[in-house]
């Protein structure tokens, strides 16, 4: 890996005698990374640390080699933040909004307002851009405040819990604005207990639990296992007889068999089991592991 983007070493926090973080050791590339957890995980602490609004109780942090600690302002001026709650003016207008957050980041006036502008056509607000934010949906507040977030076109935007309180047309509608990020040369990381949401908008997972690292790597890597899934016509019998003597691990379900093979590829075993018995399936396919198995697999071995 070449430089990460996030980086941290031994992170700890504590708030009085909760303990939030214990001993974070991460190491993160640019990309569209989640990170995944129940409430209460900690994720929105380590963000806050990663944006230098907490100083940790022990360890560091960095983003894009910047320590949070001592550049925090250097981090914010690179970064976005869409927080999880409730954060916007009801009395302004999403234009007047955008235009002062615009500002904020640094752009000048004229800039500022043509920022705004092409932002909220880009999350789809461009025909309530003059309405009040108080009479926004909760659809259109999430937008609005992913598009704070980028309007001053940072490298790394922060996410939290985007698609909390959104319906199924608006989760998928967020879902596919985040995706899009990453064309306007904006990494992102999104916060989320939805391991669904996760798995349809980035690349690389950080699973945290109690406040400790329990999995980091890249999605593929997490979720793709040597399963084959096999539908039969005949006795399933035979057929799971000879994958164990072949050393292969079959479940059952009616004429339904799951074959993984520890060190060995299961297509091939599967296959030479197939010829050997003559047993007659209606289908056969890979069958890969979700990010809730792998999350709940790593949890209960723990």
């Amino acid at each position: 890996m070449d430089q990460p983007a996030i980086e941290t070493r031994g992170l700890s926090h504590a708030y009085g005698t909760v303990v939030a973080l214990h001993d974070v050791d991460l190491r993160i590339p640019p990309g569209r990374v989640g990170l995944v957890g129940a409430n209460g995980a900690g994720k929105t602490t380590l963000i806050r640390i990663l944006l230098g609004m907490l100083t940790p109780t022990r360890g560091a942090a960095e983003v894009f080699g910047l320590d949070t600690r001592t550049h925090e302002l250097e981090v914010r001026a690179r970064v976005g933040y869409m927080p999880e709650g409730n954060c916007l003016p009801p009395d302004q207008t999403a234009a007047d909004f955008l235009i002062y957050a615009a500002a904020l980041g640094g752009l000048p006036s004229r800039a500022a307002r043509q920022r705004a502008s092409d932002v909220l056509t880009l999350v789809g607000l461009e025909e309530e851009r003059f309405r009040p934010l108080g009479g926004f949906s909760t659809g259109m507040k999430q937008r609005t405040k992913l598009a704070q977030a980028i309007v001053h076109d940072p490298e790394l935007v922060f996410l939290d819990e985007p698609t909390a309180g959104l319906d199924p047309e608006g989760r998928d509608e967020m879902l596919e604005l985040i995706s899009r990020l990453g064309s306007f040369g904006i990494d992102v990381l999104v916060s989320s207990h939805v391991l669904g949401d996760i798995e349809r908008t980035c690349d690389w997972v950080v699973m945290l639990e109690g406040g400790r690292v329990l999995r980091s790597g890249p999605l593929a890597s997490l979720v793709d296992v040597d399963t084959v899934e096999i539908d039969l016509i005949d006795d399933p019998e035979p057929l799971m007889t000879v994958l164990a003597a072949a050393g292969a691990e079959v479940e059952r379900s009616g004429t339904r068999l799951v074959v993984t093979a520890d060190g060995k590829d299961p297509f091939l075993l599967v296959r030479d089991a197939l010829a050997d018995t003559g047993t007659g399936i209606r289908s056969m396919g890979p069958r890969s592991t979700s990010l809730e198995d792998v999350f709940l697999a790593v949890e209960g071995s723990r």
